[in-house]
């Protein structure tokens, strides 16, 4: 066995192998150190092969041992190692004992998604961690899981989980369908697996909703929709979903009802802002002033006498700072990347209203979009809303007011057009009631 793996793996330095012998047999052993819990190991098998005096009991101990099973295909030694299992052979039959390195033991905490009330804990990159966390939050005998294994050379677990009860089977069936069809070479992350799944390359808007919270996915599993959770990422998937899922955070479960519904109405403003209202500057400045009071269209034109330039430049180059202080804020070093991008946002905001290049009203305009960007809980979706706002800005340089006006009809006929696992993305009713009503129906033919 040594010998074979030495040659296929071309004998690599960390691969550790050595022929053990307690008197009575002799074992072969090898794995790699940096992929294996060595404690297990020495607990687990080289202890116990060193006293034991009987061969028949230690082969007792193994097939026993859930931990240990045959590897008796020769070809898919070197991936059983590499997956962190170590391989033993004696006399002319090999095992495999998966003592896989866990290199978190605990679940991290909420860094994305956070939520002011409920559970704080978060999914890991450890796959059989994430399937405890949300298995303790939906504890149901109904909870299906799936195994798959994506990627030619990463060979990711992706697990599929679903309610039996209240899933769609149309959807469960698209879904297995696109897996079965997935060919990658290397899957890292969830964000590469939703570009897989999603079928179009090239959507304007999400179909698979990225969550790190487990007590998210317990919600929409009981909903009836499916999540994947893939091993090595800390975000997990979930699938079908609405435009109303994307504006729907954790807090509002938890809060009254009143408030909750508060903050969606605002949640739903703020994105009607950040779509349009660079636009709507643009169209009222350059074409329909008469739709503003009149002190207020005097008070913008005052503030514009001295920029020298069109409003779409003004729109422009504003937009184009607040995206690249974004985007700064994401690669600066966390600690010192929230103070710079705030200062620098301060002091260039004001030097550059002072120097006559934007208009002071064009600056208030510029706070407000941002803001309410931020006030969207999915940052998927928020990408998506942020680049639709240059589409309508473009329209209302040549067609003002009306040019956004259809261009925001076309949005909302597109939200009816797009469709998340056979799902309208615009849907009003709840996935729960209709899995149930699809569940009862499947009873009734049966009947």
């Amino acid at each position: 066995m040594i010998t074979q793996i030495l040659a296929e793996m071309n004998s690599p330095a960390d691969l550790f192998h050595d022929t053990l012998d307690n008197g009575y047999m002799q074992m072969e052993l090898c794995y790699f150190p940096s992929l294996c819990d060595l404690n297990l190991i020495k607990n687990g098998l080289t202890v116990p092969f060193s006293y034991c005096f009987n061969p028949e009991e230690f082969d007792r101990m193994i097939t026993a041992s859930p931990a240990f099973s045959v590897a008796d295909q020769p070809e898919l030694w070197t991936r059983l190692l590499l997956k962190g299992a170590a391989l033993l052979q004696i006399e002319d039959q090999v095992f495999r004992y998966d003592v896989q390195r866990k290199f978190q033991d605990k679940p991290d905490t909420v860094q994305v998604e956070i939520a002011l009330q409920g559970p704080q804990s978060a999914l890991t990159e450890d796959l059989d961690m994430n399937l405890s966390l949300v298995r303790v939050r939906y504890n149901a005998p109904s909870l299906c899981v799936e195994q798959y294994t994506l990627g030619d050379i990463s060979r990711t677990r992706v697990s599929v989980l679903y309610d039996k009860n209240l899933v769609n089977s149309e959807v469960l069936r698209l879904l297995n369908t696109r897996l079965d069809k997935l060919h990658t070479q290397i899957l890292q992350a969830s964000g590469q697996l939703v570009q897989l799944l999603s079928g179009r390359r090239h959507r304007f808007f999400p179909i698979i909703l990225q969550t790190e919270r487990p007590d998210r996915i317990a919600s929409m599993l009981e909903k009836g929709k499916v999540a994947l959770l893939q091993d090595g990422s800390r975000f997990g998937l979930i699938l079908p979903v609405r435009l109303f899922d994307f504006l729907h955070a954790m807090d509002d479960d938890y809060e009254s009802y009143w408030m909750s519904k508060f903050l969606l109405i605002l949640r739903y403003f703020a994105m009607f802002l950040t779509i349009t209202l660079p636009a709507l500057y643009i169209a009222i400045v350059s074409y329909n002033p008469e739709v503003l009071r009149v002190q207020l269209t005097l008070s913008i034109a005052g503030s514009r006498v001295v920029v020298p330039y069109p409003s779409f430049v003004e729109v422009f180059i504003m937009l184009f700072m607040i995206e690249a202080l974004n985007e700064a804020s994401l690669r600066l070093p966390r600690y010192i990347g929230s103070t710079a991008t705030t200062v620098g946002g301060l002091i260039l905001g004001q030097a550059i209203q002072q120097a006559g290049l934007v208009s002071s009203i064009m600056i208030i305009v510029t706070s407000v979009v941002a803001i309410s960007n931020f006030v969207i809980p999915n940052n998927g979706f928020g990408y998506s809303i942020r680049f639709v706002k240059y589409i309508f800005v473009i329209a209302s340089i040549f067609y003002g007011l009306l040019g956004v006006v259809v261009l925001f009809f076309v949005l909302i006929a597109y939200w009816c057009n797009i469709r998340s696992f056979g799902q309208p993305y615009l849907a009003f009713y709840k996935p729960k009631q209709e899995a149930k009503l699809h569940h009862l129906g499947k009873g009734a033919d049966k009947t």
